[in-house]
């Protein structure tokens, strides 16, 4: 939850404020996405949040919530067009979602005034179930190691241990041959 601030908000007064994040949250949900100073991006985050929390209760109660903190003016029909889509579009799509509905891209500095820019837009992918780590089994007693298998010798290291083993079984044969 960001940290209220004191002193100059943005627009001046707290009430222009609040009139600030009430649009920039309508268009938010209007178009999806928004560019608009990080400064902002990051105060209309938190304020945005709430309204798609309520909006994914879907009850009639939250419905009136959300109206009254939203600015509409209603078309002809009577019908909330911005409503409608939030609760029609965007809070199915943001069901599996526990929270962070939104993201907030910094896009580098506008031309004129060098002002950090931000686009915050709301994210609709399907959360991926997260993995659960598998535990390891240890086995029941410490077994010894196989014997690792040999590696595979060149010709010339077989000839000299041919020519040992022969010398070794000449010696042999000259021993007994002298004892008997």
């Amino acid at each position: 939850m960001p940290k209220p601030t004191k002193g100059p908000r943005l627009g001046g007064s707290p009430t222009h404020e609040r009139t600030i994040l009430r649009n920039m949250t309508g268009q938010l949900i209007e178009h999806g996405s928004i560019t608009t100073t990080e400064t902002k991006a990051r105060r209309v985050q938190p304020f945005a949040e709430k309204v798609f929390t309520k909006a994914k209760r879907g009850d009639l109660h939250a419905r009136r919530l959300v109206i009254a903190t939203l600015f509409e003016k209603k078309n002809v029909r009577g019908e909330d067009k911005i409503v409608t889509k939030l609760f029609n579009e965007i809070a199915p799509a943001l069901e599996g979602r526990e929270g962070g509905y939104t993201r907030i891209t910094k896009i580098g500095n506008r031309k004129g005034d060098n002002a950090p820019m931000a686009v915050i837009e709301i994210i609709t992918e399907a959360v991926k179930p997260a993995a659960k780590p598998a535990k390891a089994e240890k086995p029941a007693k410490a077994e010894k190691p196989a014997e690792e298998p040999k590696v595979e010798e060149t010709a010339e290291v077989e000839e000299t241990e041919a020519v040992e083993e022969i010398a070794a079984q000449a010696e042999v044969e000259e021993t007994e041959a002298e004892k008997a």
